[in-house]
């Protein structure tokens, strides 16, 4: 599956078989990538896109030096099972 960067819409999507599209939603805050939200539509729950979202994402975000803050509970957890991306999260900055 290939995702694509659509900067238009602040977000990485894959375009499935069925012709939905999964993505993971992002924003810019200071120079670091904002990690919204991520929707994979309910019919290809469980078959890993998410988690392709969210390494690919990553990926990026280290390929271009980038830190990124996560809002997305999805890619939260993913961290969590992949530390290997630890190095790249910042933590928001409270008023």
């Amino acid at each position: 599956m290939e995702v694509v960067n659509n900067k238009r819409q602040y977000r990485f999507e894959i375009e499935l078989p069925s012709g939905e599209i999964a993505r993971l939603e992002y924003r810019w805050l200071k120079g670091n990538m904002v990690l919204m939200h991520t929707l994979v539509p309910a019919s290809e729950r469980g078959k890993g896109i998410g988690a392709l979202l969210a390494k690919h994402v990553l990926e990026h975000a280290r390929a271009h030096n980038l830190k990124v803050i996560v809002y997305c509970p999805f890619v939260e957890l993913y961290v969590k099972k992949h530390p290997e991306y630890g190095d790249l999260i910042v933590q928001p900055q409270k008023k």
